[in-house]
């Protein structure tokens, strides 16, 4: 028996390539750790079927020299992404028999390069959350909390990503981030998350929650894993008309690039109150690494990061309510039998979202309302302009942002539900990147007084997701573990 515990993406990939194992051994493994691993609750829908069957195609191909560049890698698919014939439901019950006719460009670019799909994996509620709490299929658990005899969250809106990869029941997952739902749960169960520049991947067959923020991404083990996945993610779509046409380079050169000489901003306003005085001392342990590697450390200001949250918070839920207007029981997904069709509507959405899409969706509404308007909404876009403005100013001085990823560590299961503000404020890091559509990633990089993880964010110029992952790269080397 093959030891597949310690594998990677890229050491798969060589193992496949020299024949040291199959695909379909490699799939079969992971199919019985998942039906083993049912208790972290990581995958709504199994796909074992379907990956027994891509698995075979795939060795098949290796046998006859004709590979693909993910060939043969099973993953996990955030249940966000439409999958042709696969049930995709986005953790809500207004979709829980929702299959798909088409798929997604993300995940029609991966099963293109090779890839195969174990699962449509589990998430917050239409990407509403940051602990995996909301969805309408239960709470995932992060596989740390074994660690310190507690059932911790795994983060969100891409828990189940985080934890299916953290726990080793696939190689790699895709995770969507719309003010930080790759790189919060990365940080959370010891991954690297990484969100590419909005535009790089097309939203095309990837349900909405905010339109001007949403961005898939790659939660792998190591940072060339996820420079891999996301070259295989990545296209210009003319079906999304915020498809960027910028060239897209090999992302693997991340590994010719030396950080010495790189100037690497730290910004003031990020050292926050409440910020986990362990999470500062690893911050503090980054900056030495990049310095020792020759890069210049300079202090930046970007003095409008208080106003990023509430900012965040009406331009997403804003967006939100429009999106999520076409689930009106008429077309598709779930409907409530009423007398006439004003009861069937307030029936079937009533019924259909949880709690935080309900609470959201009334913000989005209110601050779009006509008296609100002027009053919040074409507010919150003029501060994300002068927070976009920031960046690019900052930009000018250095060529990278060193930031901690979360204030705090992986929390214990119920411990912030009731307070939605204190929810909240586990994005108040990754959500300024989101607004300004900068690249950025999150690497672990050291371990809090319980043994949890604690992961590092590099921000990058527009575009520049190779510097971002050379830098990744340095903490990756440098942390020792």
């Amino acid at each position: 028996m093959n030891d597949f515990e310690n594998l990677s993406i890229s050491s798969a990939i060589e193992g496949l390539a020299n024949k040291n194992f199959t695909s379909l051994e490699l799939t079969e493994f992971f199919i019985k750790k998942i039906e083993k691993n049912k208790d972290l609750n990581c995958f709504i829908t199994s796909t074992f079927d379907k990956a027994i069957e891509m698995a075979k195609i795939s060795d098949q191909k290796i046998k006859e020299n004709e590979t693909r560049p993910l060939e043969g890698i099973p993953i996990g698919m955030k249940d966000l992404f439409c999958t042709n014939g696969v049930r995709t439901t986005a953790g809500s019950k207004i979709l829980e028999n929702f299959v798909p006719f088409y798929e997604s460009t993300v995940s029609n670019n991966l099963w293109n390069s090779g890839a195969i799909m174990l699962g449509k994996t589990n998430m917050d509620e239409f990407a509403m959350g940051s602990a995996n709490t909301t969805s309408f299929f239960g709470n995932v658990k992060n596989p740390l909390g074994s660690k310190v005899n507690k059932e911790l969250v795994p983060g969100g809106s891409s828990g189940g990503s985080a934890s299916a990869v953290s726990s080793g029941l696939c190689l790699g997952s895709t995770g969507s981030d719309t003010g930080g739902s790759i790189r919060q749960p990365a940080s959370f169960c010891g991954l690297v998350g990484l969100k590419p520049t909005y535009g790089r991947c097309s939203r095309f067959g990837m349900i909405a929650f905010a339109s001007s923020l949403d961005q898939a991404g790659p939660i792998t083990k190591t940072v060339e894993d996820s420079a891999l996945m996301l070259q295989a993610m990545v296209s210009f779509d003319k079906r999304d008309s915020t498809s960027s046409r910028q060239s897209i380079p090999d992302f693997s050169d991340f590994k010719k690039l030396s950080i010495k000489g790189k100037r690497i901003g730290i910004p003031k306003e990020y050292m926050i109150d409440g910020l986990n005085s362990d999470i500062k001392k690893i911050w503090d342990s980054g900056i030495s690494w990049f310095k020792s590697e020759g890069a210049e450390i300079l202090e930046i200001s970007l003095p409008h990061t208080k106003s990023a949250l509430p900012t965040y918070y009406i331009i997403a839920p804003a967006e939100a309510s429009a999106n999520l207007a076409r689930y009106d029981g008429i077309r598709y997904g779930f409907r409530h039998n009423a007398d006439d069709l004003n009861d069937l509507y307030e029936k079937t959405r009533g019924l259909g979202f949880g709690k935080e899409v309900k609470r959201r969706i009334m913000i989005g509404t209110y601050v779009l309302s006509a008296g609100y308007y002027d009053a919040y909404y074409l507010k919150a876009l003029k501060v994300r302009k002068l927070i976009s403005q920031d960046f690019e100013d900052s930009f000018q001085k250095c060529d990278l942002i060193l930031t901690p990823t979360t204030p705090n560590v992986a929390f214990s299961i119920g411990e912030k539900q009731t307070n939605p503000i204190e929810m909240y404020l586990n994005d108040v890091l990754t959500v300024p990147a989101s607004l300004a559509g900068l690249p950025a990633i999150s690497v672990p990089s050291g371990f809090n007084s319980e043994k949890l993880p604690i992961g590092l964010q590099l921000i990058g110029k527009p575009f520049d997701e190779i510097s971002v992952l050379a830098a990744g790269a340095v903490i990756e080397e440098s942390r020792g573990f």
